[in-house]
């Protein structure tokens, strides 16, 4: 069984940093590609960044590019989320996928399993 634990979420005040972690057991990693998303109260689900199964191909929200940074170490099953220059408007849950197959996708419907959630709340 595949799952995805997050981690890293917590408090902090604007323009601070925090670093999200995601470890994935139960799936050959290096296998897929990997992306984070996030949702609000009462908002829909936002894309955040992706990467590749190799790590050489990432993109980005436009909301997030510039402060938030994806990469991962297949060598311990796990992606992160480095965010930097944090606003209020960053509160959220923080989900990290795994994609159905090696390509990087901003597509919520093509991410096979998804993690518990982490929360983040950016205080001003």
């Amino acid at each position: 069984q595949v799952q995805l634990v997050e981690s890293g979420g917590g408090l902090v005040q604007a323009g601070g940093s925090l670093r999200l972690s995601c470890v994935v057991s139960g799936r050959t990693f290096s296998g897929f590609a990997m992306g984070w998303f996030r949702q609000a109260p009462g908002k829909e689900r936002e894309f955040l960044a992706t990467i590749n199964w190799a790590g050489g191909v990432t993109y980005y929200a436009d909301s997030v590019k510039g402060r938030f940074t994806i990469s991962r170490d297949n060598t311990v099953n796990t992606v992160y989320l480095q965010m930097n220059s944090l606003k209020p408007e960053d509160t959220a849950v923080y989900y990290c996928a795994a994609a159905k197959d090696h390509v990087e996708t901003m597509v919520g419907a093509e991410y096979r399993y998804w993690g518990q959630g982490t929360q983040v709340t950016v205080s001003s």
